[in-house]
């Protein structure tokens, strides 16, 4: 087995994060499901992850610098006659017996596992699971590996007041170029999540497309006023009918409506428009609120003018 500084392209000086980022590549280009094609796909992925294991492991990365192992992870054979125990070598030497000390990889279904060479497990290798983001590889039906999922994606959708509160079909530009009509409810509240099922991300291995979520956001209005759930809106009364009374006709989400303004009504003063609101959590609408601005005339009127000086008192 070749180096495990080698297998990973890494210099003998790397930290252990260049070490896990090497892996991490290597891994994905090598994944057997990957390399279907090529019949050393496990073998190649399989020394991958040795080399690893033994990089990525403190103790062993020294026992293998110090050269006290190999890169297979077996001490050394030394030649000291007489060493007692395992098999006897040309020379008296006798030395380890490689069966008992010998790790290979085996891929089932809790993903691949280290074990020994007469079949004793040696413990869950996760790594795999940290680099595709999915917990351990599974044996998808009728063998093999199943490819990881590809991630999901998160868009932020604006709609307007009037679009949350009657509802709408709005379209979608989604990162992978398709578009998509999504409906949106009457009532829909702000921050709304839908799930657009394997419309995200593609997978690298060729595993499922993720999923994407769409967030409902409220776009700023051009003649509202937000105020929790309430909305408020200025409504422009010239200075005659506010001193003589009027109606006026005002905007709402479902549509105008005329509201009536009594004589001698200051401004400032607010009328409720209840349930004309934006949607509430609890259900129902919040309410609309309407502001009565006075405005003059947008000439100068001298007779307006004349009454005004002698109300003032002027002489």
């Amino acid at each position: 087995m070749r180096d495990p500084y080698d297998v990973l392209g890494v210099a003998k000086g790397a930290d252990e994060a260049d070490i896990k980022r090497a892996y991490r590549r290597l891994a994905k280009k090598l994944h057997p499901d990957s390399n279907t094609s090529d019949p050393k796909a496990q073998d190649k992925f399989a020394e991958l992850t040795s080399a690893y294991d033994i990089l990525s492991d403190k103790e062993k990365r020294g026992q293998f610098d110090r050269g006290e192992i190999d890169a297979q992870g077996k001490p050394r054979m030394h030649d000291f006659a007489g060493f007692g125990g395992g098999r006897q070598r040309p020379g008296g030497f006798s030395g380890f017996d490689g069966d008992t000390i010998f790790e290979s990889f085996s891929f089932g279904q809790e993903g691949a596992r280290r074990q020994g060479r007469a079949g004793g497990a040696g413990g869950g290798f996760d790594d795999l699971g940290d680099i595709f983001g999915f917990g351990r590889q599974r044996r998808a039906a009728g063998g093999g590996f199943q490819a990881p999922a590809g991630g999901d994606t998160e868009i932020t959708l604006p709609v307007s007041f009037e679009e949350a509160s009657v509802g709408a079909s709005k379209r979608v530009f989604l990162p992978n170029g398709k578009q998509v009509d999504v409906k949106i409810a009457p009532g829909t509240l702000e921050g709304h999540r839908m799930r657009l099922k394997g419309q995200g991300e593609q997978s690298p291995l060729g595993g499922p497309a993720g999923d994407a979520y769409v967030t409902i956001s409220y776009s700023a209005h051009p003649q509202f006023r937000r105020e929790g759930e309430d909305l408020r809106y200025e409504a422009p009364v010239p200075l005659e009918d506010a001193v003589l009374g009027t109606k006026v006709r005002v905007p709402t989400l479902s549509g105008a409506v005329d509201l009536n303004i009594p004589a001698w009504t200051s401004g400032g003063r607010t009328f409720r428009l209840r349930g004309k609101g934006l949607p509430k959590a609890s259900g129902g609408h919040g309410d609309l609120l309407v502001s009565v601005e006075v405005t003059l005339p947008a000439t100068p009127d001298a007779e307006l003018e004349a009454l005004m000086r002698k109300r003032r008192g002027d002489a």
